[in-house]
């Protein structure tokens, strides 16, 4: 659930923190007074598209900051979280985003720094805010699918996963396919290229790691002069006449002697001894690398060449000897297929035949499932709409299948929801007969179907009951309060019918200062509760009989409630 809101520098609101509670909250006020304002700034939150006109007037940057408490380890969100690399702390995931006036972004989850696409996944498992325009989703048919796919849960998504694999394959053979049916020309031109590319790269006689053996060939021929000067004088300053093994040698000589009188020099006298041999072997073996050292200036012309031949080959194959192998592996194989096509051809048919045949049987199977969820959603939204005053709508799942042989990612359907919301009146479209109440119903209808087990931490509805009133306005208020029992939901309403039945009431309010207009938020409960039903109720005058009758909305609700649980 969201715990805290704080946002600062937003629109009209200057600095303004909420707490929410589980459940249901209602936010209410007079229109214009920034309850909109205040969702606008969940959404940026859950990463929606931000912009500079979203900063207050005169501030430098908006903040908005949102602590969410996930009780269920078992909760999607953990499994994001985990594969972007963020902690969370006892179950609490801490959301901030800043706009600044330059139009950039910073977002943060859990103080880790991330980008808006993360912050928007995030999101997205966490906050599901649903507004008229939401309404959009019900209103394209190529949603549908994704929403009967939501409702038939795991065991479509495991075959989902089994056809895209299948697909995957399919599509990548046909491509090939295709590709044999290319021009002769061209295929022509492509074998004549990769012949040549292939006998540059052969005739290299290519080996892995010879570039840096080379380079450090190179670096000592380059350097010899030094090298051969440096090594000289080591050597003399061992082993030239009184130089350092003959010094070595004199300690070494008086420490046995002194060792032979007093114990104490026995360790110090083998140190050196040790020391004396060790030195002589190195002397030895530097002596020997120096009869040995000869510069080859022929040798070193050869590596220049071969370093330029690599280098060019580079600019061509790879970045490296290794890159350049792995592209003539790759070319030789594009080479053969091209040169045995024909034998390719019939193998890649009778591959491309048994795939067909294995995605028809998938999809087929994907129909089968969701059929089988449509008839379940179908019952499942009448027993909805019938509790929302819809009773006599009638609701189906059309299926359209793709032309025989035709597969696309999801499957081999296309469905479109219809409904028919008068008795004697065929089933069409829910996109051209549906009003704007009916889809507000048609919605809430999904989302407590949906809300049973999508995992959404909080669902905010803004201003849904719009246009209804009476016996519709009750049934969508105890719908939403249906909702909450499994979600905690915000909601925007300017029904007292929807405000009877919240958690929590929050009133919003717009007040001018010191020439600046702020928003500011305080939580309604007993007689102040009452006054603001009162006023939903019968306008901006509040009168005894009002009070009544808003008293007595709040204790129809209550035993409402307590029907429902």
């Amino acid at each position: 659930m969201l715990r805290e809101l704080d946002i600062r520098n937003f629109a009209i609101i200057d600095t303004l923190s909420v707490s929410f509670t589980e459940g249901m909250t209602v936010l209410t006020g007079e229109t214009g007074a920034g309850k909109s304002i205040i969702i606008d700034a969940v959404h940026l939150l859950a990463g929606g598209r931000g912009s500079q006109e979203f900063i207050r007037h005169g501030a430098q940057k908006a903040e908005i900051e949102g602590l969410f408490h996930i009780e269920s380890e078992k909760h999607p969100v953990h499994k994001k979280l985990e594969d972007f690399g963020i902690q969370a702390s006892d179950g609490d995931v801490l959301l901030r985003r800043e706009l600044n006036g330059k139009g950039k972004n910073v977002c943060r989850i859990n103080g880790k720094l991330v980008t808006i696409s993360i912050l928007r996944e995030v999101g997205a498992a966490l906050i599901d805010i649903h507004g008229q325009h939401e309404t959009q989703e019900l209103m394209d048919e190529k949603q549908h699918l994704h929403l009967l796919d939501q409702f038939a849960g795991k065991l479509l998504t495991k075959a989902k996963e089994g056809y895209s694999h299948t697909f995957d394959k399919y599509t990548k053979l046909k491509r090939e396919f295709a590709s044999y049916n290319e021009n002769e020309q061209q295929i022509a031109q492509r074998i004549d290229l990769l012949t040549f590319q292939l006998r540059e790269i052969e005739e290299a006689q290519l080996v892995p790691g010879e570039e840096e053996t080379l380079l450090e060939e190179r670096k000592r021929l380059q350097n010899f002069t030094k090298i051969f000067e440096s090594i000289s004088q080591a050597h003399e300053a061992i082993q030239g006449e009184s130089k350092g093994l003959d010094w070595v040698g004199n300690a070494m000589s008086e420490l046995e002697h002194a060792a032979a009188v007093d114990e104490q020099f026995k360790e110090a006298s083998e140190s050196v001894t040790g020391a004396f041999y060790q030195l002589q072997d190195t002397s030895t073996e530097i002596k020997r690398i120096l009869d040995q050292l000869e510069f080859d200036p022929e040798r070193l012309n050869e590596i220049e060449q071969r370093l330029a031949l690599l280098q060019s080959l580079k600019r061509k194959y790879g970045a490296s000897v290794e890159d350049m192998l792995l592209y003539q592996e790759e070319q030789a194989d594009e080479l053969d297929k091209l040169l045995n096509r024909d034998q390719r051809l019939r193998l890649d048919q009778e591959k491309l035949k048994e795939l067909t045949e294995d995605l028809r049987i998938e999809a087929e199977e994907l129909t089968m499932l969701r059929k089988q969820a449509a008839a379940k959603l179908s019952k499942a939204i009448m027993e909805q709409l019938k509790e929302l005053h819809m009773g006599k709508a009638s609701f189906s799942v059309q299926f359209n299948l793709l032309p025989k042989g035709k597969f696309d990612r999801f499957g081999q359907d296309s469905i479109a929801f219809h409904i028919s919301t008068n008795v004697g009146e065929p089933l069409k479209p829910l996109t051209k007969v549906a009003s704007g109440g009916e889809l507000s119903r048609m919605m809430l209808a999904l989302k407590t179907i949906f809300s049973k087990h999508q995992g959404i931490t909080s669902i905010i509805f803004d201003e849904v009951d719009t246009g209804v009133s009476g016996r519709v306005a009750q049934a969508i208020a105890e719908k939403i309060a249906a909702i909450a029992r499994h979600s905690q939901v915000l909601c925007i309403s300017h029904l007292p019918q929807v405000a009877a039945m919240a958690d929590q009431h929050l009133f919003i309010e717009k007040k001018v200062s010191k020439d600046r207009t702020t928003t500011s938020v305080k939580e309604l409960a007993g007689r102040k509760r009452t006054e603001e039903m009162s006023r939903m109720l019968s306008g901006a005058e509040i009168t005894e009989l009002t009070l009544q009758h808003a008293d007595e909305l709040l204790t129809l609700a209550r035993d409402r409630k307590l029907l429902m649980k």
